[in-house]
């Protein structure tokens, strides 16, 4: 217990100075899902921005000797920064001694998965939330092993990502949800029970709950997401 909780302190340490979206909580997930990997695993995470939890997967994988496949075409805009967010980017990796594990694949996850020809052991997935492009980013899943897990984040946050669970998950026999961590919920490759499928249904009433407090952070209305114990002024994650 104590060593994989020591290494995983390192790794936030770095990956905390790295701006970025995922809390201590969901990369110590995202930590405890990469290190039980075997030795010369790979994973592939999509969407890296400026690689914080980038960062913490490198580390898992420093420890076992693979590698992490980092895809992000880092398009230009307000909110993805483009070029100048790719230099970031390599410049994190580089500061925490991870060029020779991550591997950048600087492009759209959509146009390389029918090019991909490689196993992968663990995908994360935090893309584009658009429902047809996180429908796509699912079938990433077909390069795991039988039982492989995919951590997924702005599960139950997001409206696109929600529906391509409601899809792909509830509605198909590819996939058991297990847990969440916040947004981030983690699913394994498998053919789901009964129960499995109430337990996504179960997450419907938070969800409507991220919806609500989604639209009234953007009328202004913050006072009123402190009705929903959401006393911050970014969207739930």
């Amino acid at each position: 217990m104590s060593a994989p909780h020591a290494s995983f302190d390192t790794a936030w340490e770095l990956a905390s100075e790295v701006p970025g979206w995922c809390t201590r909580e969901q990369a110590h997930a995202l930590w405890r899902a990469a290190a039980k990997l075997a030795p010369g695993a790979s994973v592939l995470e999509i969407g890296s921005h400026k690689g914080r939890s980038t960062v913490v997967l490198g580390e898992a994988m420093r420890s076992l000797g693979g590698h992490v496949h980092a895809v992000d075409p880092f398009i230009e805009g307000r909110l993805f920064g483009g070029k100048s967010t790719r230099v970031t980017f390599e410049e994190n990796i580089a500061r925490a001694g991870l060029t020779d594990v991550v591997v950048l694949h600087s492009d759209y996850s959509t146009k390389l998965r029918p090019l991909w020809d490689q196993r992968i052991d663990f995908l994360y997935v935090d893309g584009k939330h658009d429902y047809w492009t996180c429908s796509d980013d699912f079938r990433w899943g077909v390069h795991l092993p039988e039982d492989g897990e995919m951590l997924v984040h702005d599960a139950y946050s997001s409206i696109g990502v929600t529906l391509a669970i409601l899809v792909h998950v509830l509605a198909r026999n590819d996939w058991v949800y297990v847990e969440r961590t916040g947004s981030l919920a983690l699913f394994r490759r498998a053919r789901p029970t009964a129960t499995d499928r109430l337990r996504v249904l179960a997450e419907m009433p938070w969800w409507i709950r991220n919806v609500v407090v989604k639209v009234l952070l953007r009328l202004r209305l913050r006072p009123l997401t402190r009705l929903l114990r959401h006393d911050s002024p970014v969207d739930p994650y």
